[in-house]
């Protein structure tokens, strides 16, 4: 089985800095692209940001110049660095990726971790 944790969430004071952080371990036989996503109370989830296995970046215009994603192959790790919080970031982040597992490609999910920010 595939498992993504993600971790690095928390709460964090408007103008401030978090690093988030998610592992994909198991049966993994490659990795395609890794993106991170947010989901805010009575929204729908968006995409925050997305890096290909090639390391090309994607990132939504609300994010752009603020947030930046990186991965580590060797790792199976994608990480979103995130500064100039704002209020408006407040969510439940979640990490996803589209990977191989011996017998298919297909997309999974983590479990989320809240992200806060305060004013």
């Amino acid at each position: 089985q595939v498992q993504l944790v993600e971790s690095g969430g928390g709460l964090v004071q408007a103008g401030g800095s978090l690093r988030l952080s998610c592992v994909a371990s198991g049966r993994i036989f490659g990795i395609n692209t890794m993106g991170w996503y947010r989901q805010a109370p009575g929204k729908e989830r968006e995409l925050v940001a997305d890096i290909t296995g090639g390391s090309s970046t994607n990132y939504a215009d609300s994010v752009k110049g603020r947030f930046t994603i990186s991965r580590d192959n060797a790792k199976n790790t994608v990480y979103l660095q995130m500064n100039s919080l704002k209020p408006e970031d407040t969510a439940v982040y979640y990490c996803k990726a589209a990977l191989y597992n011996g017998d298919r490609w297909a997309d999974y999910w983590g479990q989320g971790t809240q992200v806060t920010v305060s004013s």
